[in-house]
């Protein structure tokens, strides 16, 4: 089997998704063209022998809508043969994306591949594919009756089952916003050029995040239908510890491995596994726990061997809930801090987790890397690397 390999992983500087953020005034394509333009130049990779440009996108409506893995490829300038296709697998879109890459490499179908994500949620607001529809039907709401709910509902659920109280919450969430402004984006990061100027580093990290000050927001999801169907729910999810709209578009090189080596390029890592898996979609968010027990399986590996732990923080129960039934070690678990303060650009955040987790393992000497992220109708991706 060919062996398909990481070359490089960049990303843009994670803006904050309102009106206002660093990067609002950025065209979504534009915003993933100046990641495309920088990772074929930085490797100097002549675009003509890209085979395909694989985006995770959620929200598929406005700028968003029309394959902007494509329109982006054209304003990077690359050659018109250059194809593209966009995925969604919601939250782990360009995760999905950077799966489909390597198994194509693997499978013979592809040499260079492109592989990532964005999504611009100040300019094309989350939901926006959906705009008041029934997403379920008949048929599936009457399996799972009286309903399914939430994320953030789903979140409450998760941290009721796995014992998380609030305080436990707010701690993990100030934590999240620690590591990330002790950690080394900048290998990782590439600027983008607003109307306002050259932005060049996430605007969505506060340093100076304590418990205290988390302690103090209200919760965000109580209802009064949802407290008669749940009794007893102590309703701990805030803004503070659930993760925050972004703006951001990341992209992966990916090659087989021989073509790597015959373009002079040197492979930073390879890819050990990959799985993908539902749980309980009423739970929605505790999928990564099967999909990690069924890659570790399929690896050979157990979760001790595994330097670095990545583990979308949607929600703070989401890492917490993965950690505790596996028995992770914390150190292990997100050491750059997560979504909770880098934020989460639906899209474009597996490869955004891909990017810093690749980017960390080079920088501590770590030798394995374990993604995972929850998905919504209760899915997970996980992908494991090595790095050479």
């Amino acid at each position: 089997m060919i062996e398909a390999v990481i070359v490089d992983a960049v990303r843009t500087p994670m803006g904050r998704g309102k009106a206002g953020g660093a990067l609002s005034q950025v065209h979504a394509v534009d915003l993933l063209a100046g990641v495309l333009r920088q990772i074929v130049d930085r490797n100097r990779l002549d675009p003509a022998r890209i085979d395909d440009i694989l985006i995770g996108c959620v929200s598929q409506a406005s700028e968003q809508s029309n394959t902007p893995g494509r329109m982006a490829a054209l304003s990077a300038g690359f050659p018109v043969h250059v194809s593209a296709t966009t995925i969604d697998r919601k939250c782990g879109s360009s995760q999905q994306a950077i799966h489909f890459a390597a198994q194509g490499i693997m499978a013979g179908q592809y040499d260079v591949v492109i592989a990532g994500g964005l999504e611009s949620m100040s300019r094309v607001p989350m939901g926006s594919a959906r705009m008041g529809a029934d997403i379920y039907g008949p048929g599936l709401n009457a399996r799972f009756a009286p309903g399914l709910v939430s994320q953030g509902v789903a979140a409450e659920l998760i941290a009721q089952r796995w014992g998380l109280s609030r305080a436990d919450l707010d701690a993990y969430s100030a934590l999240s916003h620690r590591r990330a402004a002790e950690a080394q984006f900048d290998v990782e990061i590439v600027p983008v050029e607003t109307p306002q100027g050259l932005v060049s580093a996430d605007e969505t990290i506060r340093p100076g995040t304590t418990v205290e000050g988390l302690s103090g927001l209200c919760p965000s999801f109580p209802t009064e239908e949802m407290d008669t169907r749940f009794p007893g729910l102590d309703w701990s999810i805030t803004a503070g510890n659930s993760s925050q709209l972004a703006d951001g578009a990341a992209a992966l090189l990916i090659m087989a491995e021989p073509v790597a080596r015959s373009l002079g390029l040197k492979p930073r890592a390879r890819f050990v596994a990959f799985d993908v898996i539902g749980d309980d979609p009423l739970f929605m968010l505790t999928a990564p726990i099967p999909a990690t027990r069924r890659i570790l399986q399929k690896s050979g590996l157990s979760l001790d061997r595994i330097s670095h732990y990545e583990v979308n923080e949607a929600f703070a129960p989401v890492p917490l809930a993965w950690a505790k039934e596996l028995r992770a070690d914390p150190e292990r678990l997100n050491p750059c801090g997560g979504a909770i303060a880098l934020g989460h650009p639906l899209g474009a955040s597996g490869a955004r987790l891909m990017t810093t987790m690749l980017n960390a393992l080079e920088q501590s000497g770590g030798r394995y890397g374990l993604q995972t992220m929850c998905e919504a109708g209760g899915m997970a991706n996980a992908t494991i690397i090595e790095v050479l």
